[in-house]
């Protein structure tokens, strides 16, 4: 197993990595809308949250020297399935077909108050 790390995702506020590498999969952890700089939340509304969640995701991927299409499948969080289509409008606006495989659950709360947080599988060419 290989730990990936990014100066452009956050840091882990907790005891977990970034992203860690198994063969030809990466295994992201969830992101949050936090500022990878300051490590502030970003925003207070879905679509603002979810740009921040998806340049960061885009920070991991960088890191790998791949991109959104290498995203296999995503597992994404939202406090409140209301805003489902605006995130969903705002995460494609990211991607371009074929499009990863997605779960998509409400939870009560998500680290920090966040709206949004994703997840993601990625394979590396």
């Amino acid at each position: 197993m290989k730990t990936i790390a990014s100066p452009k995702a956050p840091a882990a506020i907790g005891p977990y990595s970034q992203a860690n590498q198994v063969g030809n999969l990466v295994f992201f952890s969830g992101q949050i809308p936090l500022d990878p700089t300051s490590g502030s939340m970003v925003g207070t509304e879905i679509r603002t949250q979810t740009i921040q969640v998806m340049k960061n995701i885009q920070g991991l991927l960088e890191a790998q020297g791949l991109a959104f299409k290498n995203i296999v499948k995503t597992t994404v969080f939202l406090q409140n399935m209301k805003d489902f289509l605006d995130f969903n409008e705002t995460y494609a606006s990211f991607l371009s077909a074929p499009f990863p495989a997605r779960s998509t659950v409400e939870v009560a709360a998500l680290p920090k108050g966040a709206l949004v947080e994703i997840e993601c599988i990625v394979f590396t060419e």
